[in-house]
């Protein structure tokens, strides 16, 4: 049986790789940051400010509307939670789209243009759109199955003559039990999705395609690809809850049009969009990283640079990479800039 080879990559390596490509493109992922993700920050951080406002006139006063919540329709309660949960997603799926696009090809150290970036997005938006629903149609099938089971269970126990208090610790602890269970299986599930939009982008492929194919990318790495997973979703998840707060106590206070207020929209904002930057690169430069475990890197990097590379203006600020990928072949991207290394041990 075949096996994976090992290989001497971590966490800070592909984070490291990944805010170089960042630094040496700067402009370029400023201005995508500021068309996708600034928006997508600044809605996370303040919607439940919009959400309480709409929903609990009790519990706080609010400044942040100009009109009086009661005087609302009733219908916008559910309204504007879908249209935010619409605009999310529509946001997110550009970002992902046109930053997945620029940095893997700033891996290759090619040239990093806007508008190309933009243009990629109308090639990968559906195929995003049909991958990420077949992922989350699988882990609703996935969280089905342990709820029927669970019930099942309950059921069964009912009409063997126990009796079950719903209300007692044993109870409780159960369902925590089954819960922590369900909650691994979805984890696991998404570590080994983790490069799927990657796959959508770089390989054209959509639907249940790029979830096998990153299951397959992704072996070998899944400490990595779990490292990734956990350090930026605990790290956005604690910044969007601690800001959320902070701006909700802010605006009942002051309002919106305090300096406080202003000042930490700005902050968490700012920061919250340089953690999802940096996210969705450093799961480019992993996806580069799984192809070259497996073989696949070294091939393309021959074809990409088969003929003489010629040296342009604008390469200037690129980096080279030096990609060892088996123990007798080592590719050189000769470009201007410090060197990077990658190393697999086969």
């Amino acid at each position: 049986m075949a096996t994976t080879p090992a290989h001497t990559l971590n966490l800070c390596g592909v984070i490291s790789e990944a805010k170089r490509i960042i630094n040496a493109h700067s402009r370029h992922f400023l201005a995508l940051s500021v068309v996708f993700l600034l928006p997508l920050a600044f809605s996370l951080i303040i919607f439940p400010t919009l959400h309480l406002s709409l929903t609990q006139f009790d519990v706080v006063s609010t400044q942040f509307f100009i009109l009086d919540p009661p005087d609302l329709p009733q219908t916008l309660t559910i309204i504007i939670p879908l249209l935010y949960t619409l605009f999310l997603y529509i946001f997110f799926l550009g970002a992902l789209a046109t930053i997945t696009y620029s940095t893997f090809h700033g891996f290759y150290g090619r040239p990093v243009r806007f508008f190309p970036a933009i243009k990629s997005l109308c090639f990968s938006f559906f195929p995003l759109v049909s991958t990420t629903i077949a992922a989350q149609l699988l882990l609703g099938l996935i969280s089905l199955t342990f709820l029927l089971f669970f019930v099942v269970i309950i059921r069964t126990a009912e009409n063997l003559g126990f009796g079950i208090d719903y209300d007692s610790n044993y109870f409780i602890v159960f369902c925590a039990l089954v819960a922590v269970v369900l909650g691994l299986v979805l984890i696991c599930f998404q570590v080994n999705w983790s490069l799927a939009c990657v796959v959508v982008v770089a390989e054209s492929k959509w639907g249940f395609e790029p979830l096998w194919r990153s299951s397959y990318l992704v072996k070998g790495m899944r400490s990595i690809s779990l490292s990734l997973l956990l350090f930026f979703g605990v790290l956005i998840g604690f910044w969007v809850w601690m800001n959320s707060n902070n701006v909700l106590e802010l605006d009942g206070v002051g309002g919106w049009r305090s300096w406080p207020f202003v000042l930490q929209m700005v902050i968490g904002t700012s920061l919250l969009t340089l953690l999802l930057l940096h996210n969705t690169a450093a799961n480019t430069v992993l996806y580069m990283y799984c192809k070259a475990l497996h073989g696949e890197l070294a091939i393309e990097i021959a074809e990409e640079f088969a003929r003489e590379y010629v040296s342009l203006p604008f390469d200037d600020q690129k980096v080279p990479h030096v990609v060892t990928v088996m123990p007798t072949m080592r590719v050189d991207i000769k470009n201007h800039g410090s060197p990077s290394t990658f190393e697999f041990q086969m």
